[in-house]
């Protein structure tokens, strides 16, 4: 994901609307930053690790979703091919997260299915954002924080904040660095 430069000039990458939803949906499920934030979490925080790395995971692919409905222009017919490239793609990896956790676990699961339960509950805990407040990372962290079951542990909080912005503005910055091509 990127741009090049060019005599001071910086350089679109130009890519297909399907090239586009593959490279986002790479980087939604792309775990640098997941164990850079794992990494920073004191250890006497009472957190349980392994629920904290799951959940962040989901929280990242739901970010880099609405990210993509956020910042691409409403215009054209783009915004709307391109979320459904992603979650086509973010669907397929969850059938071969479902697939390779029921062979291992011998437990059938649907992670797309809990990709949209999670969905579920953080646009409820979005419809609590104060009025005039206009960022939803204020109730992400804690929104987070519940679904790691560590209500109001202020590193649960600041690392679901964090996955949060982090990954809204890096799809923010890809966005820029690229241009649609037919």
């Amino acid at each position: 994901m990127g741009q090049t430069k060019n005599m001071g000039q910086t350089k679109k990458e130009f890519l297909t609307i399907e090239e586009l939803a593959e490279n986002l949906a790479t980087f939604a499920i792309n775990r640098d930053e997941l164990k850079m934030l794992l990494q920073a979490i004191p250890e006497n925080m009472d957190l349980n690790l392994t629920t904290v790395e799951y959940e962040l995971q989901i929280l990242k692919i739901l970010s880099v979703g609405w990210a993509i409905s956020f910042y691409m222009p409403p215009e054209g017919e783009y915004k709307m091919k391109l979320v459904q490239f992603f979650w086509n793609h973010i669907r397929e990896i969850s059938a071969s997260i479902s697939n390779l956790t029921g062979t291992s676990t011998g437990r059938e699961i649907d992670y797309f299915a809990i990709l949209k339960e999670r969905l579920d509950m953080y646009l409820k805990a979005m419809e609590k954002i104060p009025k005039g407040q206009n960022d939803p990372s204020c109730v992400m962290g804690p929104a987070f924080a519940s679904a790691c079951k560590s209500d109001n542990n202020a590193a649960a909080i600041l690392t679901g904040t964090k996955m949060f912005t982090m990954s809204l503005g890096g799809v923010r910055e890809y966005l820029d660095a690229v241009e649609i091509k037919e």
